[in-house]
């Protein structure tokens, strides 16, 4: 953006009259535009930074997507037990990232592997970022533990949740988002010192791998270490559904996380106000924005409607559940390349998304691998593709635009960038995958070993709500005092014989 800048010595020239004169009405004119100039210049600041307050507003609104969806997908006798975790990740994940977590991540001056500066937010704020970027980022962390808690459903104890919680937004995904988002990560496409992993950086916009991968990998081991839940699979190793409750919340929780994604990626751009070659025109950052919107919403639905229509051939019905989380995964997959691909190559994203959660899904069932909320699945298997399908499809003009660098930086491998671009996203995948292995996997196990991982069968089969949060989270009766009870009472009437006037059949307990 061209600086509105004035100078006495320029005018003076141009004003004529008595120097005297001359010099004072110049000084004057000069005075005047550097009180716009500083206006303009307070005016950019407070719409960008309102700009991303607003999307850290939308993201944080993804963790009551995330908690209707986890309530929805899980056996009513569980409901509170989910909310709570749900609450839990957004609490214990401020503290956590407050205190380690944000200076892990972004604390600049620091090195290529891990931030130290910070801790607290001392020091703080910048010219470089300001609180509003704290709260962004703070959603982030959280959106990766609330992917985690999905896997690890039904049979986990509270503890263990406040661990992980805390350990993961407060160590393990603030270390990968230096790598990625920092200006000194190893890997970032916009490092500081211009020296780029293959002359171009990872291209994760808005964290395919970061937040997806991250949570889902998590998920992964959280949920192999603790083994399937009871009646997932019978003795012969035939996979059994174990359906959530309630569908309607399943779908309330989907849009919830649709309407969140468009700050979740349209908002990574962090500021709305950069012109894109001379001011004044109307192509910006601004259209770079709701293009990104485009691509999401385009993947996310060609992901939904693929979803659907490939499973009613391999299963034989519409499954609105199915179709959820499909759109989830298409969504899931774009966050990678959404500000750097054209829209037709965001069809080609949700379309293979789609197909990615089916497999993923299919390989689960055949290895016994039980997730409630399908999380490893949906957001490590389609984050991973996401990665793939930025270095395939990510366009010239499009990268230069958001990251600037070289003119000869690398892009997409099918757009005719070369391969070193998808070299980075492979190496993104390959750190992401090792990076939460051993982070999370030794934290499971180890609370696996101590007993504190997950609860007994006795509590299980009874349900957590019961016997570990004081009852279940719907009262099923008028006396509030069976809500309390493991029974719930029903009714239960017999059809009238024409020819005896029989009296209904008493209560019955199931």
């Amino acid at each position: 953006m061209a600086s509105l800048s004035c100078s006495a010595a320029d005018l003076i020239p141009l004003l004529g009259g008595t120097a005297t004169n001359t010099t004072a009405v110049a000084d004057y004119i000069c005075s005047r535009f550097d009180t716009i100039a500083a206006k303009l210049s307070d005016t950019t600041y407070a719409i960008d930074s309102t700009y991303l307050l607003f999307s850290a507003y939308l993201v944080f609104a993804m963790q009551l997507g995330f908690a209707m969806l986890c309530a929805g997908s899980v056996r009513a006798k569980n409901t509170m037990n989910i909310m709570l975790t749900n609450v839990l990740d957004a609490a214990a994940g401020a503290i956590s990232y407050y205190l380690f977590g944000f200076a892990l991540a972004f604390g600049s001056p620091s090195n290529g592997f891990i931030g130290r500066h910070f801790f607290g937010l001392k020091d703080f704020p910048l010219p470089s970022f300001d609180y509003s970027y704290f709260i962004y980022q703070w959603a982030f962390a959280i959106a990766a533990a609330g992917i985690t808690s999905g896997s690890i459903a039904e049979r986990t104890q509270f503890v263990a949740y406040l661990i992980y919680s805390s350990f993961l937004t407060g160590f393990v995904y603030p270390v990968v988002s230096h790598w990625f988002w920092s200006s000194d990560g190893w890997a970032s496409p916009a490092r500081s010192n211009g020296d780029l992993l293959f002359g171009s950086g990872v291209i994760d916009f808005a964290g395919s791998g970061v937040v997806h991968m991250v949570g889902g990998i998590a998920g992964l081991w959280g949920a192999l270490i603790e083994g399937p839940r009871i009646g997932r699979f019978d003795r012969t190793g035939r996979s059994i559904a174990l359906r959530g409750h309630s569908a309607s919340l399943v779908v309330l929780g989907t849009f919830l996380l649709w309407f969140g994604w468009y700050g979740f990626n349209p908002g990574s751009f962090l500021k709305i106000l950069i012109p894109y070659g001379e001011s004044g025109g109307y192509y910006g950052q601004w259209s770079a924005i709701g293009r990104t919107a485009v691509t999401t919403t385009l993947s996310g639905c060609t992901a939904g409607l693929t979803t659907l229509f490939s499973k009613r051939l391999l299963d034989g019905h519409w499954n609105v559940t199915d179709v959820c989380n499909g759109l989830l995964g298409g969504f899931a997959a774009i966050t990678a390349g959404c500000a750097v691909v054209e829209p037709w190559a965001a069809i080609v994203c949700g379309f293979v998304a789609a197909w990615v959660l089916i497999g993923c899904n299919k390989l689960a069932e055949r290895v016994k691998y039980d997730d409630p909320l399908e999380a490893a699945q949906l957001h490590g298997g389609c984050g991973a593709w996401g990665l793939l399908f930025a270095g395939l499809f990510a366009t010239e003009k499009y990268v230069r635009e958001v990251y600037g660098g070289p003119s000869d930086r690398p892009y997409g491998l099918f757009m005719g960038g070369g391969g070193k671009l998808l070299g980075a996203q492979i190496i993104q995948i390959i750190v992401v995958c090792g990076w939460v292995t051993v982070t999370m996997g030794p934290l499971f196990y180890a609370l696996h070993k101590l007993k504190l991982l997950r609860i007994s069968s006795g509590d299980e089969m009874a349900g957590m709500d019961l016997t570990r949060h004081g009852g279940f989270a719907y009262v099923y009766n008028e006396d509030d005092e069976l809500s309390f009870k493991p029974g719930l009472p029903l009714g239960k009437v017999e059809p009238t014989d024409s020819h005896h006037n029989s009296p209904p059949v008493a209560e019955a307990t199931v």
